[in-house]
């Protein structure tokens, strides 16, 4: 490298700014691989709230400030939720709102980012292959349902791990068991394949699911990501983690 084509300095296109779960070791390096250039990714880390609404909200949104008053003071352009349970517990509008405000720029959700990109996909029936338990996956469904999408088959996993612990269990998951979990809830009625969990590390075998599987697979990180871009208006297409971040 020749130190005079140096022109900008790091993050000079987007600087993002993530709030993952404390015990999520996935996101990190998937995001820092998947990025283009002149794109920065900077963390924060905060507990999951499984139940928000038992305080209405209050704790979730006090956490919330505290990091959101972090990635500020570092000046991200956009910021991100980056948990699939976590933002699917709360009111989307009362998140995204709490996000922005405090932030001062466009934010997005893992829940919010996967409904755009099935939108995006023109995707209505999915396979769902999750590390949760069969009642997280029911609720999921759920929520999924309440957005237009189907679920037409599903499959978890049974960890006896609880608490943060089993957090950490989900990333120990290696990719060729993950990739073995997706093909297995594949479904002929299923348009795409959604592998669900910003700790379940599989954004590099999603373009390998693709050509095995004949269909769209994206997972909670890669439309989180994607979402993320897209918010800090960058479009380019990024080769090797399937169709949703291929397509400008």
């Amino acid at each position: 490298m020749n130190i005079n084509d140096i022109k900008e300095p790091l993050g000079w296109r987007a600087k993002i700014g993530i709030i993952t779960p404390t015990e999520n070791t996935i996101t990190e390096p998937e995001f820092n691989t998947m990025k283009p250039p002149g794109v920065t990714v900077h963390f924060t880390r905060m507990p999951i709230h499984f139940n928000p609404e038992k305080d209405k909200f209050k704790s979730l949104m006090e956490d919330l400030e505290i990091r959101l008053i972090e990635l500020k003071g570092c000046g991200v352009n956009v910021v991100a939720y980056n948990c699939t349970v976590g933002s699917m517990a709360c009111p989307s509008e009362l998140l995204i709102n709490k996000l922005e405000d405090v932030s001062g720029v466009t934010a997005v959700s893992t829940a919010g980012s996967i409904i755009k990109a099935l939108k995006e996909l023109n995707i209505s029936k999915i396979a769902l292959a999750t590390p949760y338990t069969q009642a997280a996956n029911e609720h999921e469904k759920i929520f999924l349902k309440s957005f237009g999408i189907e679920v037409v088959a599903m499959i978890g996993m049974d960890f006896k791990d609880t608490g943060m612990a089993l957090g950490r269990r989900f990333g120990q998951i290696s990719p060729l068991e993950i990739y073995n979990h997706a093909i297995a809830v594949d479904h002929k009625d299923a348009e795409a394949i959604l592998i669900s969990c910003a700790n379940f590390g599989s954004a590099q075998i999603i373009e390998e699911l693709e050509k095995k599987l004949k269909k769209p697979v994206i997972s909670s990180n890669t439309a989180t990501f994607w979402a993320s871009l897209r918010a800090a208006k960058i479009n380019d297409p990024i080769e090797g983690f399937g169709q949703l971040l291929t397509e400008k």
